[in-house]
């Protein structure tokens, strides 16, 4: 299990996003917000495997689940 302290800059590298600072509040800027009835892996701008990544992290309450529920905030602003 890992249990490594994950972060937004970690998080958008499990993602195969670019994982720097500045490309991930552009990210952020570009994609907000998503709609409240849209749960955030259903969001259009994803991959599939980038969709069930953060629907696994939610539903199974892993250890990434907390910045997943940090991005889905920051997402819905």
């Amino acid at each position: 299990m890992d249990t490594s302290n994950h972060t937004m800059n970690t998080l958008f590298a499990q993602l195969g996003l670019s994982s720097d600072s500045g490309s991930i509040q552009q990210f952020i800027q570009f994609h907000t917000p998503i709609p409240a009835h849209i749960g955030l892996s259903e969001a259009d701008f994803w991959t599939p495997s980038q969709a069930n990544f953060l629907r696994e992290a939610l539903s199974d309450d892993s250890d990434w689940a907390e910045i997943v529920d940090e991005l889905n905030a920051q997402l819905r602003h």
